[in-house]
């Protein structure tokens, strides 16, 4: 059979079909640990995971001020003495094109 033949109570028939079957699930990917940077300059750190068109991060701080001389890579240990972070209460939920790069730091965040 070809779908140009089928005829519209088929094509009814088989939407009807369909309709009850369940959503593709995407699997989650865990980063772990990240800073992320995002367009319109935003930077934060947190928890990340990946999830189809969407990157969650939770336990998330908004990296306000770098306080570097050299760039983000300085802040892979953690916060230096003059950087600034702000708590964000929740997970964000963020769009996947937004995302600029990941940067994966160690246990000082």
């Amino acid at each position: 059979m070809q779908i140009e033949d089928l005829t519209i109570k088929q094509v009814r028939e088989l939407q009807e079909l369909l309709a009850g079957r369940p959503a593709i699930v995407e699997p989650e990917r865990y980063l772990g640990k990240q800073i992320v940077v995002l367009d319109r300059g935003f930077v934060y750190v947190g928890d990340v995971t990946i999830k189809g068109d969407f990157v969650t991060v939770k336990n998330a701080k908004n990296i306000r001020r770098w306080g570097t001389t050299k760039g983000l890579g300085e802040l892979l240990e953690g916060p230096l003495s003059s950087t600034v972070v702000d708590p964000v209460e929740g997970a964000l939920l963020i769009p996947a094109r937004a995302v600029i790069h990941f940067i994966a730091v160690k246990k000082g965040w």
